[in-house]
């Protein structure tokens, strides 16, 4: 069964705690602690599968947890990481916090894997709480907490021609005889319940995808009918092609037609009538002689004044396809190929509290300058700072919370060391 949404639960891992223990040996009276650090909780990751071409699988399993981490034990040993959890979704897959509905990640074009939810750090054994004044630590950090998140993941299919028009004018036969899918073929309304893909090899000329973009009605954008749910599908694509029956077998307009889908599209996204249109009459083998140019010269004036270009064909013979499918080939050359992407959207609201404490300090021995504290290490539990949108976030919580006012008393310079909690950063102002 075709699926192109799904909502699911997914889980990172919690970190290990870490251990408490004294080395105990015979002949060594007091040993000092060795309790190990925790593992490291296992990561969701979403990663393109070109095999796929669904979301079905998430309709059926519908929680995803990555693995905690391991506990740390005696003798320093350091409990084991949580195993990742990866998640293949078909290209073109936009993942969404499913609350607000704001993009976490567009799994296309680029972007083949993604890191959405991080494993908890591991935490520390009593072996790091050892002082000169403190020599028998009874306390080990315990693991961060594991993150969770419900999302709402979409699939947009990718295509350069999609293919719209009202049911039941012809938009699976014309599929079927320009490319290699093979759609059911009925005639009723809905007929057509999925996005079919298909691929256009023309000799001389490049090859294109174009897909059949099925049930827009009057009221689709609005949920009337099946329209709603496949809109989303037209966002990718480069050119639009209006199908519709220009013989008037069931009593419409063509001429309505093409403006009341139009204004569907631009109900859905006005920036979809900026995508070049052609209108392709079809059903023309069962008009006849005047009545034929009548209604494409019709078609002409009302549209071409508009730089829409209508050619007359018909599905079923064959007539006009070609011309139609080699203009479509040219006009793809002179469309903008900058893929579409959908950016982030969504960052987590760490919602950290300001009253918990953070240390500056200058480390001589080491030549580095260390920032800790509760207040730090909750920052970087929620910010993915691999990502430029992580980065910005955290040179903001520095600023914002005196950080970078606190380093620039302590003396540092362009191109000195900020270590925080492991990771390490050249300082430049």
């Amino acid at each position: 069964m075709f699926a192109d949404r799904a909502n699911i639960y997914i889980r990172s891992g919690k970190g290990g705690d870490g251990h408490v223990s004294f080395r105990r040996e015979l002949f060594v009276a007091a040993g000092g602690p060795n309790g190990g650090d925790g593992g490291k909780g296992g990561d969701i990751i979403f990663v393109v599968d070109e095999g796929l071409n669904t979301l079905s699988e998430f309709r059926y399993n519908r929680k995803y947890c990555a693995e905690d981490g391991g506990a740390g034990g005696k003798n320093n040993c350091t409990g084991k990481d949580g195993a990742d959890l990866i998640l293949k979704v078909p290209e073109g897959t936009v993942i969404k916090e499913a609350a607000s509905g704001k993009v976490i990640a567009d799994m296309s074009h680029e972007n083949r894997r993604e890191v959405i939810l991080r494993g908890g750090r591991g935490g520390k054994g009593n072996q790091h709480y050892a002082t000169a004044t403190m020599q028998v630590p009874k306390y080990a950090q315990p693991g961060q907490d594991a993150k969770e998140l419900n999302v709402l993941l979409e699939l947009k299919v990718i295509a350069d021609v999609g293919l719209v028009g009202f049911p039941n004018v012809g938009k699976s036969t014309f599929l079927s005889r320009v490319t290699n899918a093979k759609p059911k073929i009925a005639n009723y309304h809905f007929t057509t319940l999925n996005p079919n893909l298909g691929v256009v090899d023309l000799p001389d000329a490049d090859g294109f995808v174009i897909a059949d973009i099925p049930g827009l009605i009057e009221g689709a954008s609005q949920g009337v009918g099946l329209g709603h749910e496949f809109l989303r599908h037209i966002e990718r694509t480069r050119v639009i092609i209006h199908l519709v029956d220009a013989a008037s077998t069931e009593g419409r307009d063509p001429v309505e037609d093409i403006r009341t889908i139009n204004a569907e599209l631009a109900s859905y996204s006005a920036s979809l009538l900026d995508k070049p249109q052609i209108i392709a009459a079809n059903k023309m083998d069962v008009l006849y002689g005047e009545e034929a140019d009548t209604v494409r010269e019709k078609l002409c004036q009302v549209f071409e004044p508009e730089g829409i270009r209508v050619f007359a064909i018909s599905a079923v013979s064959g007539q006009g396809v070609k011309e139609l499918l080699y203009y479509v080939a040219e006009l793809l050359k002179t469309v903008e190929t900058k893929p579409q992407v959908f950016e982030r959207e969504y960052f987590e609201d760490p919602s950290i509290d300001i009253t918990l404490p953070y240390t500056v300090e200058y480390n001589a021995q080491d030549g580095v300058y260390v920032v800790e504290g509760p207040r730090v290490e909750k920052m970087l539990g929620y910010t993915n700072i691999d990502s430029e949108k992580g980065f910005e976030f955290f040179q903001k919580f520095l600023k914002d919370n005196g950080i970078l006012d606190e380093l620039v008393e302590l003396g540092i310079r362009d191109g000195d060391t900020v270590r925080m909690y492991g990771l390490e950063f050249d300082y430049y102002k």
